[in-house]
């Protein structure tokens, strides 16, 4: 069964385009090294310059869990940082 995943980000003011290329680079990792992920795509709100989501989905439980274990989500996973306002609000969900 597929694994959803909406991460909901605020970042920092004035760190829009450190984060959006640091995110780039992230993205850019996952899509090579992740076979197990059918997309990984940040998204930018229409209304607030600071909200993002990021929105992604895995074949399985496996493929999620590597994800979180690679070295370079790691590495650039605590380079944004740096740019974020706050935690993450992470919510899963179950493919139909």
């Amino acid at each position: 069964m597929s694994i959803g995943v909406i991460a909901k980000l605020t970042i920092k003011e004035g760190c829009n385009q450190a984060f959006e290329e640091k995110f780039a680079q992230l993205a850019a990792s996952v899509r090579a090294n992740e076979p197990g992920n059918n997309f990984y795509s940040l998204h930018k709100s229409r209304t607030d310059n600071l909200s993002y989501v990021v929105l992604e989905e895995y074949v399985d439980e496996a493929a999620l869990a590597a994800h979180g274990k690679s070295d370079y989500f790691r590495t650039l996973g605590a380079e944004l940082g740096p740019n974020m306002a706050g935690a993450p609000d992470v919510e899963y969900f179950d493919g139909i």
